[in-house]
């Protein structure tokens, strides 16, 4: 896939974060962004990686911890941020994983894709001057919806129910963050974006060596590279697009990126609401806008 499918504007000056910046359509999303003059602060669990990652791009990068199983790791990046923040892309994610928990005891999936990027983006959102991106998946259409009697799935855990529950919430968080920064008169845009089948190292930690080898097989013959598959988180984070924006490949696998289309669950705003009230609630983390007042 050509970087011709998407206009690249100007970002000389601008400073953007991506999550999960070491690896895969995290660091291909740092190659585009430099390749258009941002600064790109990479923020990583694993620091040497993370260098390693940010030696092979070509422009300004900074390699910063953030460990989004951790929300105490979440805070701290949050906190020692300065300055105006014009991109903040939540592209890190794990997916389809045997059972287990993050540092705070939620199911790791959902607290990881969800519940990390949640708090990360209400505690840096006061110095967000453009957009915010969330990256989903088109596998988000096989979640009904939200469990949210059940949302660590206790007794119901299976690998691809948690991952696609998580890329769920994924669009319902953004559905309700466009809908609350508009209400608070804020110019920042929410949008996400999914990759279609892209070859990345994300199909690698199923915890079975056969499936991991189908996967790794998969990717070979099938996918498109992971250039491409970062294609429509830029096409999110800098073309002419609505709010709660959703973008893909052409042709959900593969393809140029353009508007995609979403399940009728992930346009559910009451669901978006209910998900918003209880990811405040785990995370303790807060809108942080206020609506104008006359």
């Amino acid at each position: 896939m050509s970087m011709d499918a998407v206009t690249l504007p100007d970002l000389s000056g601008r400073t953007a974060v991506v999550t999960g910046a070491n690896s895969g359509l995290g660091v291909e999303t740092t190659r585009m962004l430099v390749g258009m003059g941002a600064r790109v602060v990479m923020a990583v669990r694993d620091l040497d990686k993370g260098r390693e990652a940010a030696d092979t791009v070509r422009g300004e990068t900074e390699v910063r911890r953030l460990d989004l199983a951790d929300l105490s790791s979440v805070r701290a990046f949050a906190e020692e941020w300065e300055g105006d923040l014009h991109l903040l892309i939540n592209n890190a994610g794990v997916m389809a994983i045997p059972e287990s928990r993050t540092k705070d005891g939620f199911e790791t999936q959902f607290g990881t894709n969800h519940l990390g990027h949640f708090a990360l983006t209400n505690l840096l959102l006061e110095h967000v001057t453009g957009r915010v991106v969330t990256v989903s998946s088109s596998m988000h259409r096989m979640a009904p919806g939200i469990d949210f009697d059940n949302v660590d799935l206790v007794g119901r855990y299976t690998p691809y129910r948690a991952y696609c529950q998580s890329k769920l919430a994924n669009l319902l968080f953004t559905l309700e963050l466009q809908r609350r920064l508009t209400d608070a008169g804020s110019p920042v845009l929410a949008a996400a974006s999914h990759p279609g089948y892209a070859a990345t190292n994300l199909q690698s930690h199923s915890g079975s060596r056969i499936q991991n080898g189908l996967l790794a097989l998969g990717n070979r013959i099938f996918a498109q590279s992971a250039t491409a598959g970062a294609l429509p988180t830029i096409y999110a984070a800098t073309q002419d697009v609505p709010g709660a924006a959703y973008a893909g490949p052409k042709n959900m696998g593969r393809g140029a990126p353009s508007l995609a289309g979403r399940s009728e669950a992930a346009w559910d705003g009451v669901a978006a609401q209910r998900l918003w009230t209880l990811s405040e609630r785990l995370t303790g983390v807060t809108f942080p806008l206020r609506a104008p007042t006359d």
